[in-house]
């Protein structure tokens, strides 16, 4: 299908960028693991592992678009799919959030963790309802949803890691 072709380079780029983050996120990890916090697994949860989920959304993503479908049809059942999992998995998060006492989430917390993750993967879930008729505008709104969730993810990673650095380790002194 032509409308894939155009976007080869753009899901190689996000793609990549996603599965390279995806591992310095886990060197982070194994560098954090060496002092971990108070309720360090509680916060993980909530804040950590969400990242590597958005991380490799888009990875995931990526691969499906770059498959060499036919028709716009199965593929996008597919990213339907994701996107209706995402739902799901942020309304985890929500309550992983909520349950966890290491951390107390402020409003910047709320809108990378949350309001985004969810505002993306509902793009996701609604564009494969119009993929059909509106292809064009569906394969422009599956590509911002995958860069907003990859800058989201990037964010989520710098911001665990800033914390890390800058207040629990300090704490520790």
């Amino acid at each position: 299908m032509s409308e894939f072709a155009e976007w080869e380079s753009f899901y190689v780029i996000v793609g990549g960028g996603a599965a390279a983050l995806i591992g310095l996120q886990f060197v982070v990890m194994t560098l954090i693991a060496e002092r971990p916090p108070r309720g360090a697994a509680e916060a993980s949860a909530a804040f950590s592992t969400p990242t590597i989920v958005h991380f490799s959304a888009v990875l995931l993503l990526s691969a499906i678009l770059r498959a060499p479908w036919r028709g716009i049809a199965a593929v996008s059942v597919l990213w339907g799919l994701l996107g209706f999992a995402g739902l799901v998995y942020c309304a985890i998060v929500i309550r992983r959030m909520h349950m966890q006492d290491a951390y107390r989430p402020e409003f910047e917390d709320w809108l990378f963790h949350i309001l985004l993750p969810l505002a993306t993967y509902g793009t996701l879930a609604l564009s494969a309802f119009f993929a059909k008729a509106y292809t064009h505008e569906a394969l422009l709104a599956i590509g911002a949803a995958a860069v907003v969730l990859l800058f989201t993810a990037i964010h989520n990673a710098w911001d665990a890691v800033a914390y890390h650095v800058l207040v629990s380790m300090q704490r520790a002194k």
